[in-house]
């Protein structure tokens, strides 16, 4: 379940607290929310107001996830800003940023990939023995991935262009998992070239080769 916020109106808080918790189909005491307005009781019905509350439900896994990295951050002493939103796969997007954040990336993202894969951890680990709904957690800090993306799609491009005049393979430096997958996808959709991956897995690196019977549609 994602996150899910409403706004309701009730004769008082408790009321309305009730209400937003039938309405969101989960437990009152697992809803953070804002009082807007307290109400008033009025006198014989005259001056009467309603009180109003924002309530919302923050599934335990998106949690987890937000409370690791504001506690990596805090115990960094790092001045940051953290955000959250869902994407349209319904992955959890994390933003880090903020001066001196930079740390958090590392050489070429190391640094993030790793603290991607905690959070990942963190969010979908067991509480109180009952494990939570999955959720997929994207850490990004800065705008690098997208930054760094754009940067790899230029760089398999001219790989495959290289290929292409010279007629011989280029090999690329080592890469994550996610970095290669952006440049096998990129030359995915190149005619007459074609990638590989060889070497061991902390050393993985991507070969771009000539490949005359690749035709693409």
């Amino acid at each position: 379940m994602e996150r899910k916020e409403i706004t309701v109106k009730a004769k008082t808080v408790a009321e309305a607290l009730e209400q937003a918790a039938a309405e969101l189909g989960v437990p009152a005491a697992e809803l953070d929310y804002v009082v807007n307005s307290e109400g008033k009781r009025g006198f014989l019905g005259i001056g009467a107001a309603e009180a109003e509350i924002t309530a919302t439900f923050v599934p335990v896994g998106e949690k987890n996830a937000l409370d690791f990295i504001k506690t990596v951050v805090g115990d960094m002493e790092l001045d940051a800003e953290i955000t959250s939103r869902y994407n349209d796969e319904d992955a959890l997007c994390i933003d880090v940023n903020g001066n001196s954040v930079g740390i958090l990336i590392g050489h070429h993202g190391d640094t993030l990939d790793a603290l991607q894969y905690l959070v990942n951890l963190a969010a979908n680990r067991r509480v109180n023995g009952e494990k939570p709904d999955f959720i997929r957690v994207n850490l990004d800090v800065e705008g690098y991935r997208s930054k760094r993306e754009e940067t790899l799609r230029t760089l398999a491009r001219r790989s495959a262009e290289k290929v292409l005049k010279y007629k011989k393979s280029v090999m690329l430096e080592p890469m994550s998992p996610y970095e290669r997958r952006i440049i096998h996808s990129e030359i995915q959709s190149m005619p007459g070239v074609s990638t590989n991956s060889i070497g061991s897995e902390n050393n993985r690196k991507i070969v771009v080769y000539l490949d005359a019977n690749k035709t693409v549609d």
